[in-house]
């Protein structure tokens, strides 16, 4: 009876057990908190790399939209006295033009590859967001894990020491055969249930270690523990702090923006372009004369004019409304997606809390009676293992609502865009 009721103990702190126990790591591995995980996830995961060079790219884009055209140098050969007899040519001209756009061109180019540029730097942090959420899951993924082999091997200890007492017993001439068969089979799925939890580590730490951009295979020893995370705000707090910090509002803005821009450039198809020009003859005819410069527009005559009013004109007025509709949307998956991150919050949550504050317990104290009057020959050897098994399942279940509840917690934070600890959380009045 009292080896029943340590082992019991010792199942009862299994999370305290798993805490401790990984926070002594193994010699290649590495030993994180979920901020270290998070901070080597943003210093060294390609996800962010390839958003960044997309913004260098949106900026380098900006840059050949305001650029001014390139001069240009023409050379000929003029009045030619037949075809190509170049060296009888009496003009040799030589002439360096430049056209430039006309300036409002430029201002609006240069809006929209504004626009442009400050969509994808709201992507970059969309992806810094996503990555945040996934680097805690990933994490709260590895801790669970660990503590559900923590939680089996002290189940298969138990598992171990209710087969010596039912052997015993069997011997004894106080319990049948067939217990002693049933307590080897319960010994049996404990080792089985080990395997399973070994293997779903290696799975976790692989999947850390990409995110955190570590080589795939290097174990890593989480320093943090699984606890329940505390309340969160009320959501329609968080739904009117999504709708002004979300990145994807931002970045749809922004391309609207750009979009208008369009449109108003694509309306300037009719100002002229200027152009400038200096030319100079090097024949013998017109040695000596100097240079001769040249100013003039190029001026577009739009006698076509509903082949622009129906084409690019259309199609970035359509592009505004199109836009205008996703802005619409987006407002509303992003309450949505709040709602529905503040639903899963909020249940898991409350599943934590009940299953540590009532389940736990119940099965704790079930398995506790059950295995003494076993001990004292009383109850059979099916209500033990009936107990330990109940009680293994509350175990693994009050592990997994700990993961979901803090997995949920970051996931609500990547949908509100800002940490909910810059909320007041007041505690709420017992209905």
């Amino acid at each position: 009876m009292k080896i029943s009721t340590t082992a019991l103990v010792v199942l009862a702190h299994a999370g305290t057990l798993a805490a401790q126990t990984t926070s002594v790591p193994p010699r290649d591995s590495i030993a994180l908190t979920r901020s270290a995980a998070i901070a080597a996830a943003l210093a060294s995961n390609p996800q962010l790399d390839v958003a960044r060079e997309q913004t260098a790219q949106a900026r380098a884009r900006r840059t050949e939209a305001v650029a001014i055209p390139d001069p240009t140098a023409t050379a000929s050969l003029d009045d030619q006295p037949g075809f190509l007899q170049l060296g009888q040519a009496q003009s040799r001209n030589v002439v360096v033009g430049i056209a430039v756009p006309f300036p409002d061109k430029f201002r609006l180019r240069n809006r929209i590859a504004s626009a442009d540029v400050r969509s994808a730097e709201l992507s970059y942090v969309s992806v810094r967001q996503s990555l945040v959420a996934a680097t805690s899951a990933a994490y709260d993924t590895l801790l669970v894990a660990n503590r559900h082999h923590a939680i089996v091997t002290t189940s298969r200890d138990l598992a171990a020491d209710f087969l010596k007492k039912t052997q015993a017993r069997y011997e004894g001439g106080t319990a049948a055969k067939l217990d002693v068969i049933r307590a080897q089979v319960a010994l049996a799925q404990a080792e089985n249930d080990l395997i399973g939890t070994a293997r779903d580590i290696q799975t976790a730490s692989d999947a850390l270690d990409r995110l955190i951009g570590r080589p795939i295979g290097t174990p890593v020893a989480p320093l943090d523990s699984l606890q329940v995370p505390p309340p969160v705000p009320d959501v329609d707090l968080l739904e009117q702090q999504a709708l002004v910090s979300r990145p994807e509002l931002a970045s749809l803005a922004s391309q609207q923006a750009g979009a208008r821009a369009n449109t108003a450039l694509a309306r300037e198809f009719w100002l002229p372009d200027f152009t400038l020009g200096a030319q100079r003859d090097y024949g013998p005819a017109g040695a000596g004369t100097g240079a001769l410069y040249t100013a003039g527009i190029a001026l577009p005559v739009p006698i076509f004019y509903w082949q622009h009013t129906k084409g690019e004109i259309a199609e970035s007025q359509h592009r505004e409304r199109e836009l205008a509709a996703s802005y619409r949307d987006l407002r509303a998956e992003v309450a949505q997606d709040v709602r529905a991150a503040y639903a899963t919050a909020t249940a898991a949550l409350r599943q934590a809390v009940y299953l540590r504050d009532a389940l736990l317990p119940s099965a704790r104290e079930a398995y506790r009676v059950a295995s003494v009057s076993y001990g004292l020959g009383g109850s059979s050897a099916l209500d033990v293992l009936d107990a330990r098994r109940n009680l293994l399942d509350a175990e693994l279940q009050y592990a997994d609502a700990l993961a979901a509840a803090n997995s949920s917690r970051a996931d609500l934070e990547r949908a509100v865009a800002v940490p909910l600890t810059q909320f007041d959380v007041q505690p709420r009045k017992a209905p």
